[in-house]
């Protein structure tokens, strides 16, 4: 008869992979927006804007950049905001890697990770995953969690144990 060692173990596995987004997110350059692709010069700047379609950004995220140096002045975010707001899910002035990564965070940050209470937990070791989210996850999981670990549940890495009183 076959016995699984690790089964027996009681170790939850956490995967934070499944904590990254699904939401579609695109990259707006403001060069797009600005005079000669320079400067802001804010009749052509409203003129820019209201050319946007902005139902391209609809239930996406969008990852605002721009990738020429100019100067431009805080009233231009403030606009950009005002047409993003009502289409799409997630905005800010970020690149695409950032802002995937802010994403990320936020589910990892907004679930309900109760359910680890007591319990023996391993962060499964994905090298693609960045180090924000693996100290998010200590972060959040050692209040609760009465070992914490880090690798694969059958070899896993002791990082914290709570202490019997």
């Amino acid at each position: 008869m076959f016995i699984n060692k690790v089964e027996n173990t009681g170790i939850l596995a956490l995967d934070l992979i499944d904590f990254k987004t699904n939401l579609a997110i695109l990259s707006f350059d403001i060069k797009t927006l600005l005079y000669q692709e320079a400067i802001v010069k804010e009749k052509e700047f409203r003129e820019a804007l209201a050319a946007v379609d902005w139902s391209a950004f609809r239930n996406k995220a969008v990852a605002i950049s721009c990738s020429v140096d100019a100067i431009i002045p805080p009233w231009v975010y403030m606009t950009l905001a005002e047409k993003l707001h009502p289409v799409a899910a997630y905005y800010d002035f970020k690149d695409v890697e950032a802002l995937a990564i802010d994403l990320w965070r936020q589910t990892l940050r907004s679930t309900d990770l109760s359910h680890f209470q007591n319990q023996k937990v391993v962060v499964r070791a994905r090298p693609e995953i960045p180090a924000s989210l693996f100290m998010l996850a200590a972060e959040r999981l050692i209040p609760i969690v009465q070992t914490l670990m880090y690798g694969e549940v059958g070899m896993p890495k002791v990082i914290f144990k709570k202490s019997k009183v």
